[in-house]
């Protein structure tokens, strides 16, 4: 019988050794891959990156193995050569954001350590880092109540859903009521929870307004679960929280507040009173693979209180023996709907103690104050009309006259060359460009540049003797 030699395994101490050579080669394929990307994603479409990034992988299940070196060097270059990077200014379209260097690095060690959170006996410390990052994050929305905590989720949507799972334990089949500006993944939560349909009201304006709130709360019958929305997907935009807690308080109704893209403005002394009366709300969520720079996932849910989470608490005798809780052994099981989750607590964490309050708060206002100069650059450019000034990093602009058909045209032909990735939305009856900024390294430049690449396409595309490909206009 042949002898093979057992692949080496990340933890223990001879995990790092066996790691670091293969780190080596990971690092030189992201950086090949990249520079045959040269910009934001690959040029030729769809068309062009499935068949060139599966004939890297192919065959996926060989006979023989090709080693380690070479799978990681072909794949990931593969990968990175095909990749759409955030990282890259003109890659604008998503709250997609480019993960901090160092907390890519911590979630390497999560990777490597591999803590399970479901039980303590496979997370011993990260159960305790995880615990203490909770309620230190749910302090910071409810800075005033005794116990606040928060669990980890893997982003809004599923935060969303435990907010509307929580509601309904307390009271039964809540309505909900939002605004046209919530999240998708409201009514899919209710969908998925046997809810009845959320009343969603028109936002003209793109908040939810007060008064047609008023009538819905007042018109349907209780219990009501409203949800309000600081930075929407759309547009950034910040429902009037203050306002919208007052009438909760006025009609008995509870109130959620998604602020998956706005909380970590609580961070930064000169934008948090954009979110003034958040605290009111029932629960919160909170997403820092948005305006956080983790790389995903690293959502929670924090609420006012821990005994509000006690809904969750689940018995599986092999993880949480009730013996072993009352030996003092924690009981992580109702932390999460999940069973095995990662330790996303160690990357926020790694974060948050190596930038601090003033390291974080800088990085927010940075990218703030690169989105209100898009905004200036829009406004003084002939030929682009801006929607309105940005409420957090989403800036919407338009060629002036295009048509919607025009603007998406344009948007797929930026895509298609990998020049630029802009995001759409259609608001105020028209579609436009939307560009969420969250890259706290773009300069003017790149703003320019992003401008000017819009601009030439746009030419191109109403001069009726011009024909645009793909293939045109270099690199």
């Amino acid at each position: 019988m042949p002898t093979t030699t057992l692949p080496p395994l990340a933890g223990g101490t001879t995990g790092p050794a066996a790691l670091r050579p293969l780190l080596d080669t990971v690092l030189t394929a992201l950086h090949e891959g990249a520079t045959l990307r040269d910009g934001p994603l690959p040029a030729g479409g769809p068309d062009t990156v499935a068949p060139r990034t599966r004939a890297a992988a192919h065959p996926l299940i060989p006979d023989h193995g090709t080693g380690p070196h070479h799978a990681l060097a072909t794949l990931v270059t593969a990968l990175a050569a095909g990749a759409a990077d955030p990282a890259h200014p003109h890659c604008t379209a998503h709250l997609h954001t480019p993960p901090l260097a160092l907390a890519a690095a911590a979630d390497l060690a999560a990777s490597a350590l591999n803590p399970s959170m479901d039980s303590w006996d496979q997370a011993p410390a990260a159960s305790a880092l995880e615990a203490d990052l909770t309620t230190t994050l749910a302090a910071e929305i409810y800075p005033h109540t005794p116990s606040p905590d928060a669990v980890i989720t893997t982003g809004g949507t599923e935060a969303n859903q435990l907010a509307l799972l929580l509601a309904r334990e307390r009271h039964g089949p809540v309505q909900t009521i939002c605004g046209a500006n919530a999240h998708h993944s409201i009514a899919r939560a209710a969908w998925l929870l046997g809810l009845p349909t959320p009343i969603t009201l028109p936002t003209p304006h793109g908040t939810l307004d007060p008064t047609a709130l008023t009538n819905a709360l007042t018109e349907h019958p209780r219990p009501h679960l409203v949800i309000a929305t600081a930075g929407t997907t759309d547009t950034g935009a910040i429902d009037p929280l203050d306002t919208i807690a007052d009438l909760c308080t006025t009609h008995g109704a509870e109130l959620h507040i998604d602020a998956a893209y706005g909380g970590p403005l609580l961070l930064s002394p000169t934008h948090r009173t954009l979110l003034h009366g958040l605290h009111r709300a029932h629960s919160v969520t909170l997403d820092l693979h948005k305006l956080g720079w983790q790389p995903a996932s690293a959502g929670l849910l924090a609420v006012p209180d821990h005994h509000h989470l006690t809904p969750l608490h689940h018995h599986a005798p092999y993880l949480n023996a009730g013996d072993d809780t009352e030996a003092g052994l924690p009981d992580l099981l109702g932390r999460s709907l999940r069973t095995t989750r990662r330790p996303d607590a160690l990357k926020i964490a790694v974060t948050l103690h190596a930038l601090g309050r003033d390291g974080l708060a800088d990085l927010i206002d940075r990218t703030i104050t690169t989105a209100h100069h898009l905004a200036d650059l829009i406004t003084t450019t002939p030929g682009l009309d801006l929607y309105q000034r940005p409420t957090i990093s989403t800036v919407l602009f338009r060629p002036t006259g295009a048509t919607d058909h025009t603007v998406a045209t344009i948007r797929r032909t930026l895509l298609n060359r990998g020049h630029a990735v802009l995001g759409r939305t259609h608001t105020a009856g028209r579609l436009w460009f939307k560009a969420t900024l969250l890259n706290p390294h773009t300069t003017p430049q790149d703003l320019r540049t992003l401008l000017d690449l819009v601009t030439h396409a746009t030419t191109e595309l109403l001069t009726p003797t011009t024909h645009p490909t793909e293939s045109d206009t270099p690199r």
